[in-house]
């Protein structure tokens, strides 16, 4: 897929609803619609400007807030499959995701659901969650929905909260049959700007715990962490992993639990990054080029979702790998290109250097 042409992913954050209120929340949803969200016949019209982006289409994420407290979801599912748009959904774990709603959700021909499991267990997922039981009903919604035969991805965030967890979390997701554990590494936006993020060195110690992950039958993906895709490459090519406090304990753990490697790697490395594939339209129809970097580019309410995308010269810059520091100087620019979000979140620069990376980028003329 061309990049320049078309992202491989379409975020729409269909509402801001959502009845949890999660510590790290980008949205900082809110227990009710927001004003100004995309009509019905707005939302209509967005499906329409996806659709014209042409064939391959890009993936729709029906995500918010909650998706499902969205209450013509299933009508905008129906419709984006009718143009050919594959469709996936992000929804809250609450009373709302019964077995009904997961039996709707298969009938209705959605590629994926994603759901977000932060802890190993009660302790830490409720915590972060903010309710009270929370962790047991997601892993019945998780069995709920493997049974039905969706594809299943689970959402973790990594922060100084939960990164002791992710052995046990791991382990986990081979017992439940998860196809795929997608890996956020925070940005301080929303309320995740007062949680505590893990400095880079350990950043580099969970990318390769992730990669040994990746050995036990699920797809391991990372959301701001395209570092991730450097230590992929480097490990396939026979690299070897850090010995340092963090890691050993993390891949000791995974070992204690699962055993050692029982499929070849499944880390997924296209080099997509924030505004190079990847594009997000907010509530209110605001374009940005993730859900994690709040730079509004225009309104699908006033241009076409592909002209935004095409024409936007920020995203331009970024597609082009225009950074400064060390994104700039970096020989894996293409293949990383670091996390524009952080960038922008630590310094104001879209194309600065992203501070979560701990790799030192060859001399110039080395």
């Amino acid at each position: 897929m061309n990049f320049d042409e078309r992202p491989i992913l379409v975020f729409w954050e269909t509402t801001r609803a959502c009845r949890l209120a999660c510590l790290h929340c980008r949205a900082a949803a809110t227990e009710r619609a927001l004003p100004g969200e995309l009509t019905h016949a707005e939302g209509l019209d967005l499906l329409e400007q996806v659709a014209a982006f042409g064939r391959p289409s890009p993936i729709l994420v029906f995500t918010g807030g909650d998706c499902l407290m969205r209450p013509d979801l299933f009508e905008l599912v129906e419709r984006a499959r009718g143009l050919g748009i594959p469709t996936a959904l992000s929804p809250s774990v609450t009373p709302g995701l019964d077995k009904a709603v997961v039996e709707q959700i298969a009938a209705a021909g959605v590629r994926a659901v994603s759901i977000s499991i932060d802890g190993a267990g009660p302790r830490v997922h409720d915590a972060v969650r903010g309710v009270p039981g929370h962790f047991e009903d997601t892993v019945v919604a998780v069995r709920r929905l493997v049974a039905a035969g969706l594809t299943v991805q689970v959402n973790t965030t990594v922060m100084r909260e939960t990164v002791e967890e992710l052995p046990r979390l791991a382990a986990m997701l081979v017992e439940l049959g998860v196809h795929i554990w997608e890996v956020f590494f925070l940005v301080h936006v929303g309320r995740g700007i007062d949680r505590r993020e893990l400095n880079a060195a350990e950043h580099e110690d969970v990318c390769h715990f992730l990669f040994d992950a990746s050995h036990h039958g699920f797809v391991v993906r990372t959301v701001e962490a395209p570092f991730f895709r450097r230590v992929a490459a480097a490990r396939r090519a026979g690299g070897q992993p850090p010995d340092t406090p963090l890691y050993t304990r993390l891949s000791t753990g995974l070992r204690e639990l699962v055993g050692g490697p029982s499929t070849p790697p499944a880390a997924r490395t296209a080099s997509t990054r924030d505004g190079k594939g990847i594009v997000f339209v907010a509530h209110d129809g605001q374009v940005y080029p993730a859900g994690f970097l709040p730079l509004a580019l225009g309104s699908v309410r006033d241009r076409p979702l592909r002209e935004i995308y095409r024409d936007d010269e920020r995203l331009q810059a970024i597609r082009d790998a225009r950074f400064s520091g060390r994104c700039g100087r970096c020989e894996h620019a293409d293949l990383c290109g670091g996390s524009r979000a952080r960038a922008f979140a630590a310094s104001g620069d879209l194309l600065g250097e992203d501070p979560a990376c701990a790799w030192e980028p060859a001399p110039p003329g080395a």
